[in-house]
């Protein structure tokens, strides 16, 4: 066995340990467990009554303009009527119009639909500006406390109360341990006092 071989060998030897506890030590990216996936979905934003939306059916002008989502939840819309839209993302809403109006009124329409005001999300309690604020797809707890001026130091910053807007009662959150907490419209947040 030739020197410069023994060497290589020797060189290898050495290195393989090394990089092996290297890799044990480093941080392992983890598979996304199910609560990133509830949050992903969750980042799905869904109309209702409330939303206004812009409509553009392309090369039909009069049939283009913006829309309020009544409140039984439906898009009034010309030709079509009334559509229920409610929990149906802006994609499901393009794809149901345009195969309504595919049904003998526009030939080949092609639709394309823009969320122009989103309903609301409220916040209370323990922030310095506590009030009504546009909600944003992807919005977490964290983000809707500091759009409201962050907490007052009378906060409770481990525990937040939220409630859904079909929801009866609003459900009590650990922040440390819930993780990324999206924030839906017309989501109502509660920030408590913590006890001296």
């Amino acid at each position: 066995m030739s020197r410069s071989l023994v060497t290589s060998i020797m060189m290898l030897s050495l290195l393989i340990p090394s990089a092996c506890a290297a890799s044990a030590s480093s941080p392992q990216v983890a598979s996304p467990s199910s609560a990133t996936a509830a949050v992903a979905t969750d980042n799905e934003y869904t109309l209702a009554p409330g939303d206004k939306v812009r409509v553009i059916v392309f090369g039909e002008e009069t049939l283009t303009g913006e829309y309020v989502i009544t409140s039984g939840g439906n898009l009034s819309f010309p030709l079509v009527g009334n559509m229920k839209v409610t929990d149906k993302t802006v994609e499901q809403v393009q794809v149901a119009l345009a195969a309504a109006l595919a049904d003998g009124y526009v030939n080949n329409p092609r639709v394309n639909i823009q969320v122009i005001s989103f309903r609301p999300f409220y916040i209370l309690g323990e922030v310095n500006r506590p009030g009504e604020y546009p909600v944003s797809t992807g919005l977490t707890l964290q983000q809707a406390v500091a759009s409201a001026g962050g907490y007052t130091y009378r906060a409770n910053l481990k525990r937040a109360y939220l409630k859904r807007a079909n929801d009866t009662e609003e459900k009590l959150l650990i922040v440390k341990s819930s993780g990324p907490v999206i924030i839906r419209a017309g989501d109502t947040i509660r920030i408590g006092e913590r006890h001296f």
